[in-house]
């Protein structure tokens, strides 16, 4: 695998994730010994917070954000990325802490930035060929395949699996984008991320992985997260389309 281009943060946002955290940062350190670690954490109470930061006192890889309560994945990420930017870091990961995103498959992510075309954005996909979904109940999958083609028709994106949590960015495109104006939450999230991004003219490319269902703990995902993702998608994509009749100004 090719280098990444520049140090690599991955942040990993974790509310009551105790029992996974420990072992997806010592899968992650093995895959890639270079990256740096962000632990974004939301007051968890049981005691993830805490354990982020006996890890980062024996190893420097590691850094911990506390945050003061549960504001959402999208308020987490949003939080990582403004202190990548604030260093050195030329290259952003999203990656779960619950074990669904393997770390295994996180060098095949970094290198396809540079590979062939290249890429500004990676996402990891469940759902083109080479990707799949381990121990996942039929609903779910239905689900996030369903939204994602939902996404796909409304925005009008080739796109496979826009929802992906497990995404790599190049620093120019967090830099680039208003994350001030984001307030996406959840899935919405990453749909939002990935849309401001190919509508900046950033190059978005996917990559398969393989997603496994969390072991240990329950998904944070509820009803208010799909209706926000289908009316913010429905929303983007209209605004997306009555552009296109707008009259343009003359040259010159």
């Amino acid at each position: 695998m090719a280098e990444p281009p520049g140090p690599v943060l991955v942040v990993i946002p974790t509310y009551e994730e105790r029992e996974n955290l420990g072992r997806v940062v010592a899968r992650l350190n093995a895959a890639v010994p270079a990256a740096d670690i962000l632990v974004v954490d939301d007051a968890s109470p049981d005691g993830t917070g805490e354990l982020a930061e006996e890890m980062a006192e024996s190893d420097p890889r590691v850094r911990v954000l506390h945050r003061e309560g549960k504001n959402g994945l999208g308020a987490a990420y949003l939080a990582g990325f403004r202190h990548a930017l604030s260093g050195e870091h030329q290259v952003v990961v999203e990656m779960d802490a619950d074990g669904s995103h393997a770390p295994e498959d996180l060098p095949a992510l970094l290198a396809a930035l540079d590979d062939g075309p290249g890429a500004d954005v990676v996402l990891g996909s469940r759902y083109v060929p080479g990707g799949q979904v381990v121990n996942w109940p039929v609903h779910r999958e239905w689900l996030s395949r369903g939204a994602n083609v939902y996404a796909r028709i409304a925005l009008g994106v080739p796109i496979r699996d826009i929802t992906a949590g497990y995404r790599v960015y190049r620093r120019q495109v967090l830099e680039e984008l208003d994350l001030d104006s984001v307030i996406s939450q959840g899935y919405c999230f990453q749909i939002d991320l990935a849309w401001r991004a190919l509508q900046a003219g950033f190059r978005v490319r996917e990559v398969p992985i393989t997603f496994t269902e969390r072991e240990i703990g329950s998904s944070k995902m509820d009803a208010s997260v799909m209706a926000e993702a289908f009316v913010n998608v429905a929303r983007w994509g209209l605004e997306h389309r009555l552009s296109w009749l707008r009259p343009k100004a003359p040259l010159g």
